[in-house]
């Protein structure tokens, strides 16, 4: 692992890591798994980092109603 993140890191994902990730590639049409992991991997820094500074991340679908993101 690199601790600076400057490098670049190998990965393994036990089967149902794997599978999730080739549901979401599918469901966004794209081949670009890295792509996918990068951007899962933001938003759950960008909840991180909101709960660290006591706001929320909330989902709001179609009818207005909101959930909130729970880590």
């Amino acid at each position: 692992m690199d601790p600076k993140g400057v490098g670049t890191i190998e990965v393994q994902l036990n089967n149902t890591a794997a599978q999730l990730l080739a549901s979401l590639c599918v469901e966004l049409g794209t081949e670009d798994a890295t792509g996918v992991l990068s951007q899962a991997l933001g938003v759950l820094d960008l909840c991180v980092k909101s709960k660290a500074k006591g706001s929320r991340v909330c989902i709001i679908n179609s009818l207005g109603e909101t959930s909130e993101v729970v880590i």
